[in-house]
């Protein structure tokens, strides 16, 4: 890596319709006088891009989404003075992208033939071929695999010939079959306009109720069911997002165009999205293989460092394993995923003493690392396993989900936690003095200090956006979209005012510099965590129990030029 390029002041992060509407609705906020230099950087979600499912995560293409951005809303962003963080998702793209579309509309023929991973072909001579047309790989290389979902991790799609073809799928997937208007069974099919208006109807129902084509029962009409099943496969839609095959030149040809993209918007910071699932080889983990994973990273940075990119590799991976400390010995800034957790139970256990010891693991190690309390994902736990002892971890679940929090659980395993979805503010138990003094930790550790707007705005756990969500719909507890008028009336709260002029003393103070002396003392609930350098010093002194703290700065002459107490 030829070393990150950033400033460490605080980033704001938000969905680009998360404030208003629009991103133009947030850059009006932010030019607002409560939140002048409280922010030297910005996160905003790949919504921006022009996506479909899971709120950006599946990227039809890189251009700016219509309906919520236009490129003077990042012009304004940088006449702002701040810099910009956009994602890049190395492992997959939608099924809506135009490579995928090519592909489905040509078969064999498309130019993107191996531009994703034909499933068969990846496997072949390595299991058997099933009736559905897959193959099931050998048990023995399959056993250590890595699974995001239940199932294997491919979908079935349809050639222009009408053969059925699995490709690699990781994550999201979903067909959605069309439902023929007695018109067209009539047109295509020649059914007697009678007859295809009660079939068009009972597939409109049954579809709905999830079955599928084959499974249909049209009663007395049952003799047209084959004629309208193909019909329905062969007009079948899909949503997804589709795993890219990193070994194709045209996928990194893809992978060079796409960050030039990112940097002619201006991005200064880009995350790497589900990069370790990007890697592939028949009888692997296939999530974080060695050392192909390092290999594709590097290959990446060498794109990414001429065009002044700051790669930021995104891994949730449990401490015991060690590969936050690995991408640090390699030169990369890291995610902090450990911070949120521990906070919390610093604030249960009344001590600081996980806290203090990650803290010097960071500064001890040099690791460059972007920290958080909440985010768009939830509160991580797996991450934790080896820094906080497996019961208090536990108990710190129990404790969230006692608070309104929902477990997510990793692809459906009940026993094998991954995060818990709730807004930091209510996993706090809605206590406004701990959220400012999560906030003044937050802002003394070491690292850039990226801060979940929703956060910022004191918000509440939203389960009745969860509820409109539906099945898979848990992480909008924490992602509640504000009105203007409802944003700016929350500026006026005390927490959230305080916490902008933590925020502006972060961004401004030149105490809050790499060059910093960073130490972190704690003996039973009481902590002091200091900054100094030759500019001066910034202490916080913090009782745990109460949350009584007392923030104060001073020059290199001695003098206090900021005091914040609780």
């Amino acid at each position: 890596m030829a070393g990150h390029r950033w400033n460490i002041g605080p980033m704001l992060n938000l969905y680009p319709d998360s404030v208003g509407g629009r991103l133009s609705d947030a850059v009006f906020l932010l030019r607002k006088p409560e939140l002048s230099g409280a922010f030297r950087s910005i996160y905003v979600l790949p919504s921006l891009f022009n996506t479909d499912l899971d709120r950006g995560f599946s990227v039809i293409d890189y251009e700016l989404s219509e309906t919520l951005a236009d490129p003077g809303d990042i012009r304004a962003l940088r006449e702002l003075g701040i810099d910009l963080k956009l994602d890049f998702l190395l492992n997959h793209i939608s099924v809506l992208s135009p490579q995928f579309q090519d592909l489905l509309e040509k078969g064999d023929a498309s130019e993107y033939r191996d531009f994703f991973i034909d499933w068969n072909r990846f496997w072949e001579g390595r299991g058997e071929m099933t009736a559905e047309g897959y193959r099931q790989p050998d048990e023995a290389l399959i056993r250590d695999m890595f699974f995001r979902k239940a199932g294997l991790p491919l979908l079935m799609v349809r050639f222009p010939d009408g053969q059925e073809r699995p490709y690699w799928n990781t994550f999201y997937q979903e067909v959605r079959y069309e439902v023929p208007s007695p018109l067209t069974l009539v047109k295509e099919l020649r059914l007697q306009y009678g007859a295809a208006c009660a079939i068009s109807d009972a597939c409109r129902e049954q579809l709905r109720q999830g079955r599928k084509p084959a499974e249909l029962d049209f009663g007395p009409l049952n003799r047209h069911r084959a004629a309208v099943a193909e019909w329905l496969e062969a007009h079948r839609g899909y949503l997804g997002q589709m795993d890219l095959n990193v070994k194709s030149p045209r996928v990194l040809r893809y992978y060079r165009d796409t960050l030039k993209k990112l940097a002619d918007y201006g991005a200064s910071i880009v995350r790497l999205d589900a990069f370790a699932y990007a890697s592939k080889e028949p009888g692997r983990r296939n999530f974080l293989n060695e050392p192909e994973t390092w290999d594709l990273l590097a290959r990446v940075d060498a794109m990414a460092s001429p065009l002044g990119l700051t790669l930021l590799p995104e891994i949730h991976a449990a401490y015991a394993e060690g590969t936050y400390a690995l991408l640090a010995e390699k030169g990369y800034p890291v995610y902090d995923f450990f911070l949120p957790g521990l906070l919390i139970d610093a604030f249960e256990r009344k001590s600081g003493e996980y806290l203090a010891r990650w803290c010097r693991e960071l500064t001890e190690k040099g690791i460059s690392a972007v920290n958080m309390l909440g985010c768009h994902d939830g509160i991580p736990l797996l991450d934790l396993r080896g820094l906080l002892p497996e019961a208090d971890i536990l108990r710190l679940i129990d404790t969230v989900v006692a608070r309104g929090g929902f477990v997510k659980d990793l692809h459906g395993a009940k026993n094998a936690y991954y995060q818990v979805n709730a807004t930091y503010f209510s996993a706090l138990g809605e206590d406004e003095r701990r959220l400012l003094l999560a906030r003044a930790i937050q802002l003394f550790m070491p690292g850039k200090p990226q801060v979940w707007y929703l956060d910022l705005f004191a918000g509440r756990n939203d389960h009745e956006a969860m509820r409109r969500a539906g099945v898979g719909g848990h992480k909008e507890i924490n992602r509640t979209n504000y009105s203007l008028p409802e944003a700016e009336a929350a500026l006026a709260k005390s927490v959230v005012r305080r916490q902008l002029e933590l925020l502006r003393l972060r961004s401004a103070c030149p105490v809050f510099r790499e060059d910093a002396r960073i130490s972190f003392e704690t003996e039973g609930p009481r902590i002091a965590v200091s900054w100094a350098n030759a500019d001066g010093t910034a202490t916080l002194e913090a009782d745990l129990g109460s949350s009584a703290f007392v923030v104060s700065v001073r020059d290199g002459l001695g003098r206090e030029t900021f005091r914040m107490t609780q």
